[in-house]
């Protein structure tokens, strides 16, 4: 292996049947429950992976993530996805990602933002001093050829549909697991749309934590022909997330 090629992460999937929608194809919270397992098992082998860091009172959180498909895997097809650090800075480190079909053909790419926070405080850490900055090592110019997560803005004020989060939607950290508000938000549209069209970008930048028996609204803008923003606050106030859903 190049020194490059070793610092890329290649792991195996199936479009099992119970991650497919009615379409048949891999649904797009299932992807991204892969590609963040995907940026820990990455993670883990190089030191940095969520059981040291909780040990030492760390622990990664996603701040963004920008999916971009030309299709997604068809029921019981093997694909495979890659990742990689493009860069860290002393707060934040950007991880991509590329989805892989059967054929070996490359069918997606994703970036995502990440931070390490201090459990005690949520203040965020300096990733450039844990483990003497060996993190700078894995940075990999292998190119990612999507556009950067962008700045999504929703002026729209009528709220689309309300949802209280329950017991499947908390995670392990006693929050709102961030692919749940993946899957709340795609079911604003209806089926209709689904049958004639797909995802072709997907986009998430999370601001706030959300707990066990908030109400979550969520407001939904279209921003021309297949675009639509999203803005997701708890207890009517407080803005948790934002994505943005191209349609193709």
């Amino acid at each position: 292996m190049s020194g490059e090629t070793s610092k890329i992460g290649t792991y195996s999937f199936i479009a099992e049947p119970f991650h497919v929608d009615f379409n048949g194809r891999l649904t797009m919270g299932v992807l991204g429950n892969h590609l963040l397992n995907c940026a820990g098992f990455h993670s883990t082998d190089r030191g940095f992976g969520i059981a040291s860091l909780n040990e030492d009172n760390y622990t990664w959180v996603l701040s963004r993530l920008a999916i971009e498909l030309d299709e997604m895997p068809y029921q019981y097809e093997e694909f495979k996805v890659q990742t990689w650090v493009e860069n860290v800075y002393r707060l934040f480190t950007d991880r991509n990602f590329a989805i892989i079909n059967k054929e070996g053909k490359k069918i997606g790419y994703a970036r995502s933002v990440w931070a390490m926070i201090n459990l005690t405080t949520r203040k965020p850490a300096d990733l450039l001093a844990l483990h003497g900055g060996s993190i700078v090592d894995y940075v990999c110019r292998e190119p990612c050829p999507i556009e950067k997560p962008s700045r999504i803005r929703v002026e729209a004020q009528e709220v689309a549909s309300t949802v209280t989060a329950r017991y499947s939607d908390i995670d392990i950290n006693g929050h709102v697991n961030s692919i749940r508000y993946i899957e709340h938000i795609l079911d604003l549209f209806p089926l209709e749309l689904y049958k004639s069209k797909r995802i072709h970008r997907f986009e998430m930048a999370y601001v706030a934590e959300s707990y066990y028996g908030d109400e979550l609204s969520f407001v939904k803008q279209e921003m021309g022909e297949d675009e639509y923003h999203l803005e997701v606050k708890k207890n009517k106030d407080e803005i948790v997330c934002r994505s943005k859903v191209v349609f193709k």
